[in-house]
């Protein structure tokens, strides 16, 4: 037919929204209980079988959940907490939200994730808690539970990325004292926007649900100050139908991952992703490591050729001008490698074998000149 797409764009991220998604708003817009009401319930009791049956709090937005992760818990002024460098900036955000200090320290060169023993050097007389991040749905690992017992810290997980995820069969989000995930619509699994805060203990979850409801849990019966970052019932309903689909999506990822391993295998100059022992990777992001020089000219190529790839995180987050002064000292080679050198390639699971194939010959066709 005339005008007709014979090869379109492989994008590096698109968001499912089906017609169960759809009919789920539809149904709760006209039922008129809009707002943290009976869909919010149902879905934390049901996202609460993803994390060994911990206490779940739904709020609007990833960044809300990690905000009150770390207020709930009782982190603010005076306080430092060690995060990585290499991860969005919401992770630092947060800890500056509740007036506390991101330190900041440096990653596995291999998983990206926070580095246990960076973290530990870096543990001073003002740390209250170890942020770890489990970046790109690998899991950040499970020696920083040893480590916060034994320096008496909180452990608090950013899971935003890895909705699923495990190591040696605990699911990420089962860690810590608290841990945050995303449902932001490139996420594994999405609610349009919206964030849930998973925690053991019934006290801490009891604090969640006031602070993020104007520090209520009876209208006008306000028992301390909190915030508005409650989730819509739509939000709700759209993540209860996407929680339904995301063990069967995680197993696309992974078996789209393993398709690019195969194919990407050999190029000379083409790291592709490191899996940890006893790590269940659902690889939010398949990320590759080029050599710096030709990282740009990568990107632009497979732009060329018709297929999506993304930097996630160009710049380090110390080096970003909110974080520049306090994390001028900071020494992190290997953030600083990572940054200059990882791209990220389409591994969602609306990826047919022939999208696959398109970005692995994409790839190849690639000339990484003299740097091989």
């Amino acid at each position: 037919m005339s005008g007709e797409q014979t090869n379109p764009f492989v994008p590096a991220a698109r968001p499912v929204i089906g017609e169960e998604e759809i009919e789920a708003a539809v149904r709760v817009l006209r039922s008129g209980m809009v707002v943290q009401g009976p869909e919010v319930a149902a879905f934390e009791q049901e996202f609460s079988a993803l994390v060994e049956g911990r206490h779940c709090v739904a709020v609007n937005a990833g960044t809300s959940a990690l905000l009150l992760s770390l207020a709930a818990l009782g982190i603010g002024a005076g306080d430092e907490v060690i995060v990585p460098s290499f991860t969005f900036a919401a992770t630092a955000n947060a800890v500056s939200l509740v007036g506390a200090t991101p330190v900041f320290a440096d990653i596995d060169p291999d998983t990206f994730c926070l580095d246990a023993e960076a973290a530990a050097a870096a543990i001073g007389p003002r740390t209250a808690a170890i942020l770890p991040v489990d970046l790109y749905g690998h899991p950040a690992g499970a020696g920083f539970v040893e480590l916060a017992e034994r320096h008496g810290l909180a452990l608090v997980e950013d899971a935003a990325q890895a909705h699923g995820a495990a190591l040696h069969g605990r699911p990420v989000g089962a860690f810590g004292q608290a841990a945050s995930f995303s449902f932001y619509p490139t996420k594994n699994m999405h609610a349009l926007e919206g964030g849930m805060v998973v925690t053991p203990d019934a006290e801490v979850a009891r604090k969640l649900r006031l602070l993020r409801n104007q520090g209520m849990e009876r209208r006008y019966a306000n028992e301390l100050v909190g915030y508005n970052l409650r989730m819509t019932d739509v939000a709700a309903a759209i993540g209860r139908v996407q929680l339904a689909k995301l063990a069967g999506w995680n197993e696309q990822r992974r078996a789209n991952a393993a398709k690019l391993d195969a194919g990407l295998d050999g190029i000379p100059g083409v790291l592709t992703p490191v899996l940890a022992p006893g790590a269940t990777h659902v690889y939010h992001q398949y990320t590759v490591r080029v050599p710096a020089e030709r990282r740009d000219a990568l990107h632009e190529h497979l732009t060329g050729q018709g297929v999506g790839s993304a930097v996630y995180y160009p710049t380090p987050v110390h080096r970003l001008p909110p974080f520049a002064e306090i994390g001028a000292g900071a020494v992190l080679p290997a953030t600083e490698d990572a940054a200059a050198r990882v791209l990220s390639l389409p591994v969602h699971p609306s990826l047919a074998d022939a999208d696959l194939d398109r970005v692995v010959a994409a790839v190849r066709s690639f000339d990484f000149g003299d740097l091989r």
